[in-house]
């Protein structure tokens, strides 16, 4: 027997495992599955953002050589689906609904209209200009001024372009302004951007009718969810409907909802009764998957003159797009529920409207609302700090929620959660250790300070950030008789390292090697049910279903042992991957291979973790220093500087790498991503020349401090989520970095992006206002 203490795998920063197949080319994303007798699909969309359909003709698209069929709304019937709310699903939503293809009326730009099924991708894409179409073009609704007022409607039936709107308050509002010695009130606009990862949309249907079956490759993130909505869909039990995870080269978000392609490839295998594929290119990506971001908030701040918050009031706009999807509410109801942030704000209220235009409709995307209303937070208590001459971080420090006041329920700021409460920290402790590590004290007097041609500044922000709301999460735990173990989650991976993650928590809790662990997540094959993976909850929802699985595997290991030696189970231990006896000097031991091979029944345990709705709150601040040329408007991230307090560390490695790469995400939306659309609702950032993302070779050194000090007391592992900490405050940070720079120009910093042009044009209008 193996005396030896266990290894330690939870903390350490262990190699991801599905680095190995990543690495050798090994891997299997959606566009790597083929099979005999596969057809490929694509997809007709519409030129423009709003008209009427007033005829289509296929027949010239279904005479073209290798196409097997072409298909558009009126050869589908009357009972087309719509597409469902997975999330916020608010009172006058179902109004705004999509299907799956245009029926009488396109509403933006990318809306399928037709599809055509080719013996391959070129005959598919050669045929869709066969198809014709006649429009009866309408004015398009492109800004949320217009859908506000009304004149145009997107869609008639509703009779305004208003989804829902609704008003969130906490504490006296009217006390708090009232003789109130400091107001200050600003709009902010945040970018219309998207999440673009790397691997693009691809899905391949087998439709058999017969068995029935219908089984679907490149589902991910809440597959079981989706499972359940198809199947009613295409009315078939839910069982009959396999939804498969292969490797996903991203997701952020985007990846994985239910879009009208999970409905319109198997439509087309069930009509050819061939396998099919569709892989999206990046143009239609960009004009057809989920965009977010797109909010203007109009915020006022109550103060004293020593700079403490009284209260703040505000409006948040959502433009929704042309639908509202599945999960698109989260974006602006977040935003309101994140306005106040780690700060003490005894009052509070915000309106939250919803409004809907000729644009690609809107989902989430990493930190959804928090980024949004980061930038707006701390961009409004930078304005208050200068107004009040108060240096920046002091003023924050002042406000900052303190241990003393922690937990901290915030109220129901967003609707239906009403018990939202952020947990035990040091707020404080976490933004000094940003400012000594940025070295703030030698900055503070140095804003906007000119060097070799460019001007200086230093910005700050701070945030909370929650994890691991939904359903419960499921996992099974198998043992094979040669020692492998095998570990399902109903969870999703999206590149995360997700298999890495069980495993560190598998092999600790069997005290055995990871070596042996292979995991297995997403597929609806796999287990009963599954929670899916968005809002940063994997580690926590996850981790704590294989917890729950470990601990019934390891009973049922001292269950198998004690009738293999005729022993009471308390007379024996589970130590070092497998089951001993608990009197001292007895070397009698029995492994986990020796135990699955007696188990007839195999040798398994399955887990089911639901948090009961306490969600894990996570915290820290962001810096970022910059150099700022008055003279083309370029922004040079010199250093940047970010901390979380994470409860808990799963994998250091991991956890650095979701920090930096969330940085690297929100400098994008901050700096330079930006759908824009013309007055006719035509995108006009279609490729990634129009459509700006960081590269690597621009990249400041970027330092990010993890710390361990309050594990959650919301899970049994103490895990807090912490895939969205690294992008929630960069664009407050960074935007506040540069109007320091700029303080001495005039220019207010309140609107995203800050790309070149936009900061050109803003110094050129300044410079010639003088």
């Amino acid at each position: 027997m193996n005396e030896s203490a266990p290894r330690r795998y939870i903390g350490q920063s262990v190699n991801r495992l599905e680095d190995k197949r990543l690495l050798r080319g090994e891997a299997r994303f959606i566009d790597d599955v083929t099979g005999p007798d596969m057809a490929a699909m694509a997809i007709l969309r519409s030129p423009h953002a709003h008209a009427w359909i007033t005829a289509i003709d296929l027949s010239k698209a279904r005479n073209f050589a290798g196409v097997i069929d072409v298909f558009s709304a009126a050869d589908l019937g009357e009972n087309l689906p719509l597409i469902p709310l997975r999330l916020t699903p608010y009172k006058d939503f179902e109004r705004f609904l999509q299907h799956p293809i245009a029926v009488d009326k396109v509403r933006f730009v990318g809306e399928p209209v037709a599809v055509v099924i080719a013996e391959n991708r070129y005959i598919a894409e050669d045929a869709l200009p066969q198809i014709s179409v006649d429009y009866d073009i309408l004015p398009a609704v492109t800004s949320r001024d217009q859908a506000a007022a009304g004149e145009v409607l997107v869609h008639d039936a509703a009779g305004e372009n208003l989804a829902t709107r609704y008003t969130v308050s906490r504490g006296d509002l009217d006390d708090a302004f009232r003789d109130a010695p400091y107001t200050r009130r600003a709009t902010f606009v945040t970018n219309r951007h998207a999440p673009c990862p790397m691997e693009t949309r691809g899905l391949v249907a087998e439709f058999d009718p017969a068995k029935p079956l219908l089984r679907l490759y490149g589902a991910t993130k809440v597959t079981y969810f989706n499972r359940r909505h198809l199947a009613a869909a295409f009315d078939l039990p839910e069982q009959a409907v396999e939804l498969i995870e292969v490797d996903v080269g991203g997701g952020f978000g985007g990846r994985g909802e239910l879009y009208p392609e999970d409905y319109l490839v198997p439509m087309a295998s069930r009509r050819i009764g061939r396998p099919v594929k569709w892989i999206e290119d990046r143009r239609e990506h960009l004009m057809a998957a989920n965009h977010s971001r797109d909010i203007d908030f109009e915020a006022e701040i109550a103060a004293n003159l020593d700079g403490t918050i009284r209260g703040l009031r505000a409006r948040v706009r959502g433009d929704m797009g042309a639908y509202i999807r599945t999960n698109g509410g989260v974006v602006p109801a977040r935003a309101a529920q994140c306005l106040p942030g780690s700060y003490r704000i005894p009052a509070y209220s915000c309106d939250v409207e919803f409004l809907i235009t000729n644009k690609t409709p809107v989902g989430t995307y990493r930190g959804p609302g928090r980024f949004e209303a980061g930038f707006c937070r701390e961009r409004l208590i930078d304005m208050m700090a200068a107004d009040l001459e108060i240096d920046a971080a002091e003023v924050r420090m002042r406000n900052l929620l303190t241990p003393e006041e922690l937990p901290y329920r915030t109220g129901e700021l967003a609707l239906g959660d009403p018990d939202s409460t952020f947990e035990r920290g040091d707020y404080p402790a976490g933004f000094q250790r940003v400012l000594d590590e940025i070295g703030y004290a030698d900055w503070r007097d140095r804003q906007g300070e000119l060097v070799d041609g460019k001007y200086m500044g230093l910005g700050l922000a701070c945030f909370t950030e929650s994890s691991a709301p939904g359903p419960p999460e499921t996992a099974r735990i198998t043992v094979g008789s040669d020692g492998a173990i095998e570990v399902r989650i109903g969870a999703s991976s999206v590149g995360q390292g997700v298999e890495t993650g069980m495993a560190q928590i598998c092999a600790e809790l069997l005290e055995t090697s990871m070596d042996g662990i292979t995991v297995l997540h997403g597929s609806t094959t796999l287990l009963a049910s599954g929670g899916g993976t968005f809002a940063s909850r994997n580690t926590v929802m996850a981790g704590n279903a294989v917890r729950v699985a470990a601990e019934g595997l390891q009973a049922r290991c001292l269950e198998l042992a004690a009738l293999r030696w005729n022993e009471a189970v308390d007379a024996l231990v589970y130590t070092n991957g497998g089951v001993r006896r608990a009197a001292a000097g007895n070397d009698d031991f029995l492994s986990l291979a020796e135990l699955a091979a007696f188990d007839s029944e195999g040798l398994s345990a399955d887990g089911d973790y639901s948090n009961e709705g306490k969600v894990s709150f996570s915290n820290g601040a962001h810096a970022a220093l910059v150099a700022v040329d008055p003279e083309t408007g370029e922004v040079e991230l010199l250093r940047y500087v970010l901390s979380e307090e994470v409860g808990r560390i799963l994998n250091p490695a991991m956890v650095e790498g979701q920090a930096i790469g969330g940085v690297v995400q929100g400098l994008g939306g901050a700096l330079l991503d930006h759908l824009i659309y013309d007055d006719d609702g035509q995108l006009l950032t279609t490729n990634f020349a129009d459509y700006l993302l960081p590269v690597s070779t621009g990249l400041p050194e970027i330092t990010s401090l993890t710390f361990e000090d309050f594990p959650s007391a919301a899970n049994p592992m103490h895990f807090k989520g912490v895939g969205e900490g690294g992008i929630t405050s960069v664009a407050g940070a960074v935007g506040n970095a540069v109007a320091q720079a700029l303080k001495g120009f005039g220019v207010e910093i309140t609107q995203l992006p800050l790309s070149p042009a936009n900061l050109h044009a803003w110094l050129s209008k300044e410079r010639n206002s003088r």
